[in-house]
């Protein structure tokens, strides 16, 4: 299979940053999809995470009304929150034939402790359920800016070893990304990534338009950098909180960075509860552009 099944345009040179781009939801997100979808390009790809406080009902019941709103699922699953591999079993089954998924994401997840057999994404990938449902594609993470609980060289170990088995077990392997603020540590992560030889296409995270608070308390939350001098490179003062900001200082300066050697990289936007307002930036973006 090759990378174009990702997207039909990964083997063509992007028209611009955000040409291929796709979005996530929350499962609880569904009235949110609804008013945003007459914004968001038929087939895009819309990812459903996997949090606490949802039930597996529910984010079954999001991924059928992405695939029925006319675009494709892309379903999260955390390794950590699942109880057992039943429970896996069961809602990579449900998914694939009430939603037709055939991309999903693994993560590990923040439990420190595991709520059930499985500790990290590499062991799902292992486990047979997801090709044994006609899986196709399978995203890991990546983490440009880093990871708390990790180094970086265990970063890029692990990541090999999980692409290696998503080809071992024939599916066709892609990085997302944590979403981050800092265009320098994006434009170096992927050329580490690439002089490795990992040539996979890579789903670049980056925050869509909200509330200052709101970013701030995300990337907190998710350990991603913020500080003082990123954020002012990224249009934010930490000094002052009010009012709302978008990535166009990110992408603009991504824009120039991503050359084509860096190979296949599109935009992942994580709305942080905005679908609606990330659809509109996206649009008024491309009306510039």
């Amino acid at each position: 299979m090759s990378y174009a099944a990702i997207h039909p345009n990964w083997e063509k040179p992007r028209d611009n940053m955000v040409d291929g781009y796709s979005l996530e939801m929350t499962a609880k997100e569904i009235e949110g999809l609804r008013e945003a979808a007459p914004l968001i390009r038929p087939k895009t790809q819309i990812a459903v995470t996997f949090l606490p406080g949802e039930e597996m009902e529910q984010r079954v019941e999001a991924a059928v009304l992405v695939r029925e709103l006319g675009f494709e699922p892309i379903v999260h699953l955390s390794a950590r929150r699942l109880t057992s591999l039943e429970e896996l079993d069961k809602y990579v089954s449900d998914i694939s034939s009430k939603a037709g998924v055939k991309r999903v994401f693994i993560i590990a997840g923040d439990p420190p402790e595991p709520e059930g057999p499985f500790s990290d994404s590499l062991q799902i990938i292992e486990s047979g359920v997801l090709e044994k449902y006609g899986i196709e594609i399978v995203g890991v993470g990546g983490h440009p800016e880093g990871h708390p609980n990790v180094s970086k060289s265990d970063l890029w170990v692990w990541m090999e070893k999980k692409l290696a088995a998503v080809r071992a077990h024939g599916m066709v392997p892609l990085v997302v990304t944590q979403f981050a603020f800092d265009d320098d540590a994006i434009v170096e992560w992927i050329k580490e990534m690439r002089g490795r030889g990992i040539d996979v296409p890579v789903r670049l995270g980056i925050p869509g338009p909200a509330g200052i608070k709101r970013l701030l308390g995300f990337a907190k939350r998710c350990g991603v950098g913020a500080s003082a001098s990123v954020m002012k490179k990224y249009g934010v003062s930490l000094t002052n909180l009010i009012g709302s900001a978008g990535p166009d200082k990110l992408v603009a300066s991504l824009e120039k960075g991503l050359t084509p050697e860096l190979g296949r990289v599109r935009l992942h936007l994580y709305p942080f509860g905005a679908l609606k307002a990330s659809a509109e930036w996206i649009n008024d973006y491309e009306a510039k552009h």
